[in-house]
């Protein structure tokens, strides 16, 4: 009971002179409920046994929130782990077009949903159809504002109460708690799943047809990989069987890469344009992974399934807002431009010969060894994908390799004030040694990157 009465009142602490500043900028009722917030923390701290704070530790406390919740969020980072789609980064980092589109679509009026030629509303779908349409040979397309929710609303639609067919190696998880049978239980759709994890034969999928079947539904193991005794149904023979069946086939591609992946080593990665090419009926990918831009659920196909999609309400629930569609259509155009490669980020650190990630590295070493204590070296190493993409493909790639022996703590340490530097650095360890790999780092960020190792060493 002493100690609860020795915690500071609200207009004590108010009245600090550490909170001066804040006094002035801020209003005084925030900075009143800040107070308060922290007083009551205190007070559950006291009654589990702590002292009573001072009212310089809780203004301390309460400038230290103000300046936390006046921080810019998310905050930027230098993502030098080497992961170039890396979720919990942000994934796809946009091109400068991209950019550029999503700011003036939010500073000003657009038409958004206006038709300029008519005068009359108009459709936010019209003005990427077009381009959807040229890129991937669909029919028709529309963009929601996640792949998770153009899933959904493509069962929705599509397949309420009635039967989808999956195959039980594809009904997966992706992350998140993002689950295939949990997506297919919220559209209303029941789930029946044919095969086994490592092999399913289209004969599975016929023998489960019942009157009530209302699609196939295919989803690409973007996460995880199966290998040795395997077998799957490719998009093509499902069609055929939905075709004799009248069975619509539903195929989620997942990262949406327009590009082959192939030709830059790594494994293929299915595209949406081979779906479309095998005649599925619905093809659903994602924006913000492969594909390099925003946020986005697309969904590409047949004229009268999509039309189906764009009538339902989900559809306007799940709409994409205006930031998002214009940088989306500037990052579609790269491809229609055939400039993917050199505008977008993600092409552009996936297609970076390693000669030129070792120079970078190399620079890097040069120029950490001028700190007192910093032990580095350029060591070879592996960038991964990420991002639900391509599960076990790496690049080749060059690291700065620093010896963190002489940190009390050691790599974890480095890491933590790493962390803390402005703007922060993500990098990654191995062997107690923290490596950052230029692969994912833009060349405008070196010396941001430099400042903050200098910093950790010190």
């Amino acid at each position: 009971v002493t100690q609860l009465r020795n915690i500071p009142s609200v207009e004590r602490v108010v009245a600090s002179d550490l909170l001066s500043k804040e006094i002035r900028t801020y209003s005084r009722e925030w900075i009143v409920s800040v107070v308060r917030q922290q007083l009551a923390s205190a007070r559950a701290e006291v009654m589990n046994g702590s002292a009573a704070p001072t009212i310089d530790q809780v203004a301390s406390a309460t400038r230290d929130a103000l300046e936390s919740m006046n921080r810019p969020a998310p905050q930027p980072v230098i993502n030098a782990t080497g992961v170039v789609i890396h979720t919990n980064l942000g994934r796809a980092p946009l091109s400068r077009a991209a950019s550029e589109a999503a700011i003036l679509a939010a500073q000003g009026y657009s038409n958004l949903e206006f038709d300029l030629g008519s005068g009359r509303r108009g459709s936010r779908q019209a003005h990427l159809q077009n381009i959807l349409q040229e890129l991937t040979g669909a029919e028709a397309a529309l963009v929601v504002n996640n792949n998770a929710s153009a899933v959904l609303l493509g069962l929705s639609a599509l397949a309420a109460g009635k039967e989808v067919i999956v195959s039980r190696g594809e009904a997966v998880e992706i992350g998140g708690g993002f689950r295939v049978p949990d997506v297919l239980s919220q559209s209303g759709a029941i789930l029946v799943d044919v095969g086994t994890t490592n092999r399913t034969y289209a004969r599975d999928y016929e023998d489960a047809i019942t009157q009530n079947t209302g699609a196939f539904l295919k989803a690409h193991a973007s996460n995880f990989r199966v290998e040795g005794f395997t077998a799957a149904v490719e998009p093509g023979e499902l069609v055929e069987l939905g075709a004799r069946k009248d069975v619509p086939v539903l195929h989620d591609v997942g990262s949406g890469s327009l590009l082959l992946t192939e030709n830059y080593g790594l494994a293929h990665e299915p595209t949406p344009q081979e779906s479309v090419a095998a005649g599925v009926g619905l093809t659903f990918f994602s924006g913000d992974k492969l594909l390099g831009g925003p946020q986005a659920g697309i969904v590409v196909g047949t004229r009268d399934l999509v039309n189906r999609l764009e009538r339902h309400p989900l559809a306007r629930a799940f709409r994409i807002d205006k930031m998002s569609l214009a940088s989306l259509i500037a990052t579609l155009v790269h491809y229609l431009r055939g400039e993917a490669e050199r505008e977008i980020p993600i092409w552009r650190m996936i297609s970076t010969p390693v000669q030129l990630l070792e120079e970078r590295a190399i620079s890097w070493q040069k120029a950490v060894q001028e700190i007192p204590g910093v032990h580095a070296r350029v060591d070879d190493s592996r960038s991964a994908i990420g991002g639900g993409s391509l599960p076990g493909e790496t690049l080749p790639t060059r690291v700065l390799s620093l010896d963190c022996s002489t940190v009390a703590g050691g790599a974890q340490q480095v890491m933590e004030r790493l962390r803390k530097a402005d703007p922060p650095v993500i990098a990654r360890i191995e062997d107690d040694r923290v490596l950052l790999d230029p692969r994912t780092v833009s060349t405008r960020s070196d010396e941001e990157l430099l400042q903050a190792l200098t910093n950790s060493f010190k």
